[in-house]
């Protein structure tokens, strides 16, 4: 355990699973309090137990972020419990499966801008404000996707969003100058659970051309998240980070 983001508090989105339980549990190994927030309030208490384990504060919130009302009670949770919010990261997201573009229905297009783009520029609204007026030296993480830059076969609308967070991420950097980092992880294939409902055959054969030849492991994410949440980056802001093994921009 390490001490680069001693008394620091962390607020995750989807934290209770897959690359956000990673990053939530790496952070509390660096010294952080963490928020762990998902829309199952029982899997964000089963990491929040983890955290309080390594002797870290944790705080357990269900909040759908794709609608806008919940948010700001919900950071207004996280500072009455844990305090001012130092680090923020914008990693829930969705992108389901759909048989045909014709057939993306708009209540499903809907879904996943609200879940991978809507939340997240309102919460860097919230919280990048909140650190400016307090003067904290914050970081605002966004986990994007290869897919932003890339076709995808199956995530077009996901990939849509994506991009216009890896856009969002310049503009708040640019909107908080200085004092409030505002950085992106463009993530490739991880193997969470969503990895479960992949064509694993053909998942293998596009693995094979990539420079890594794999998918990545959850905890892969953590030496880049921590770069960005530490003051390791305090001269990196707007940046886009790729993280995919080198899957020469073959998004999943």
């Amino acid at each position: 355990m390490g001490n680069r983001l001693e008394g620091k508090t962390a607020l995750i989105t989807g934290g209770s699973r897959g690359l956000g339980k990673e990053m939530a549990i790496a952070f509390a190994k660096e010294g952080a309090n963490v928020a762990v927030v998902s829309r199952k309030l029982k899997n964000c208490v089963v990491v929040a137990q983890e955290i309080e384990l390594i002797g870290r504060k944790a705080l357990p919130l269900a909040c759908h972020v794709g609608k806008w009302d919940e948010l700001e009670p919900m950071v207004k949770a996280v500072e009455e419990q844990l305090g001012s919010i130092d680090i923020l990261v914008n990693n829930a997201g969705m992108s389901p499966l759909y048989p045909s573009l014709e057939e993306v229905s708009e209540e499903l297009f809907d879904k996943v801008i609200a879940i991978n783009l809507k939340a997240p520029f309102r919460l860097m609204a919230l919280v990048g404000s909140r650190m400016k007026k307090a003067k904290i030296r914050g970081s605002i993480i966004n986990i994007s996707s290869t897919a932003s830059e890339t076709p995808s076969p199956s995530s077009q609308p996901y990939g849509s969003a994506k991009a216009g967070l890896n856009a969002l991420t310049q503009a708040y950097a640019h909107a908080y100058g200085d004092g409030v980092r505002v950085n992106c992880i463009m993530a490739g294939p991880f193997m969470t659970d969503i990895s479960k409902a992949w064509d694993m055959a053909s998942f293998k054969e596009r693995a094979s051309i990539s420079a890594s030849g794999r998918g990545g492991e959850p905890e892969e994410i953590v030496g880049a998240a921590l770069y960005f949440a530490s003051e390791e980056s305090s001269f990196t802001t707007g940046a886009t980070l790729r993280v995919d093994g080198g899957w020469a921009g073959d998004g999943e």
